[in-house]
């Protein structure tokens, strides 16, 4: 059975993910900073018959990470790896000349640091696995200039080049680096909590569009989810 490791997956876009890959028979590990919510979440997903490991701790610790991928070895190893959990610097999100310099070294080690130190983790056994596969969620603000988001966005640009150099390091993997778009999420809300999200997709409406990645499997590279909800995957 296929093996997923999934990073801040007790609420938002990681549970969702969970739950898409659980209902096609995937082993999951799970990662989240906070126990309750994530052993909730472990506890519905184990209702489709699938395996779940939940492990509550910082993907900024090198333990952690250490546990998710001996975790995922003793399920069979790891076919699939999500870097999804991240962090904003700042909530609410502020303009560069009030933003908290604190909270964006702590964002650069959350967003930037801790993937690429759990992605040489779990290099090893994503090598061995037939099809083996990254997935690193990125932003559009990382590609765009948004009032506020420029800290935020710088470390999501980190994640975009860290992926497109491991896409030509790798090239026995599939490197995906996608964009969400906004989606109704608590950072959402927390980074504007004064914007109307009742219009924004939830992150289970964004969901198929990872499972199309997967189905598909094109070429590593840049994905929005938008594209690849269309009639056409693109970037």
């Amino acid at each position: 059975m296929a093996v997923a490791i999934i990073t801040g997956a007790s609420r938002g876009l990681g549970r969702a993910l969970a739950e898409a890959l659980a209902g096609r028979g995937w082993d999951l590990v799970l990662g989240a900073r906070t126990a309750g919510p994530l052993e909730e979440a472990a506890r519905e997903l184990e209702k489709y018959g699938t395996r779940v490991v939940a492990l509550a701790g910082d993907v900024t610790a090198g333990g952690h990470r250490a546990e998710l991928v001996t975790a995922a070895r003793e399920l069979g190893g790891a076919d699939l790896l999500v870097n999804n959990a991240g962090i904003l610097g700042a909530e609410p999100l502020v303009p560069l000349d009030r933003h908290p310099l604190d909270g964006f070294r702590a964002a650069l080690e959350a967003n930037v640091v801790a993937p690429l130190g759990l992605l040489q983790e779990a290099l090893p056994l994503l090598r061995q696995a037939p099809g083996g596969a990254v997935v690193n969620v990125t932003s559009d603000a990382g590609v765009e200039a948004y009032a506020t988001w420029g800290a935020y966005g710088a470390t999501k640009a980190a994640v975009d080049q860290l992926s497109a150099v491991l896409a030509v390091e790798e090239p026995g993997l599939r490197v995906w680096w996608v964009d969400p778009g906004g989606m109704r999420t608590a950072m959402l809300a927390a980074a504007e909590p004064d914007e109307d999200l009742a219009g924004v997709p939830l992150p289970e409406e964004v969901a198929p569009a990872f499972l199309r990645l997967l189905d598909e499997r094109p070429p590593s590279g840049r994905y929005t989810a938008s594209a690849l909800l269309e009639t056409g995957a693109g970037r």
